[in-house]
């Protein structure tokens, strides 16, 4: 029992089908010694004969029926485990698009703090710039006063 604990409901049910099968293959073994018994005159069958083939015949359709019910049953199953594994990658598939949209804002927003960064930069290059332009003006203008 505790086997059959950790069996996943795909293996079970195939189990419970091998099973099945087994046993039709016993009744199909059955019948068919069920027909090739003559018990009447002459080695002709007797309706008893037929009778109980005939038996035979309705367990082997009743056996069917339980393996196409089985069968039902394991393409459900299957059917249900592919439509989570949909599913389960679905979900995988929306959170990596988040993901990316995430990442494609993370860098959008990086790459314009990099740009206001090299933009204040460019601004304190101009202002030292003119500083430096300026002081030494101021510097030729006063050297030319003072000579």
């Amino acid at each position: 029992m505790a086997g059959l604990m950790t069996l996943t409901p795909l293996a079970m049910a195939q189990e419970k089908l091998n099973k099945l099968l087994r046993e039709r293959e016993t009744l199909h073994q059955e019948w068919q010694a069920s027909e090739s018994k003559t018990s009447g005159l002459f080695g002709n069958r007797t309706k008893k004969d037929m009778t109980a083939t005939n038996r035979w015949m309705d367990r082997i359709i009743r056996k069917d029926n339980q393996i196409m019910q089985e069968l039902e049953m394991l393409k459900d199953i299957e059917t249900t485990e592919i439509s989570y594994e949909k599913e389960d990658y679905k979900y995988l598939a929306q959170k990596a698009e988040a993901d990316i949209v995430k990442l494609k804002r993370a860098l959008s927003e990086k790459d314009e703090a990099i740009r206001k960064e090299k933009q204040g930069k460019r601004s304190y290059e101009w202002t030292t710039l003119l500083f430096f332009l300026s002081t030494l003006v101021l510097g030729f203008l006063y050297y030319r006063k003072k000579s």
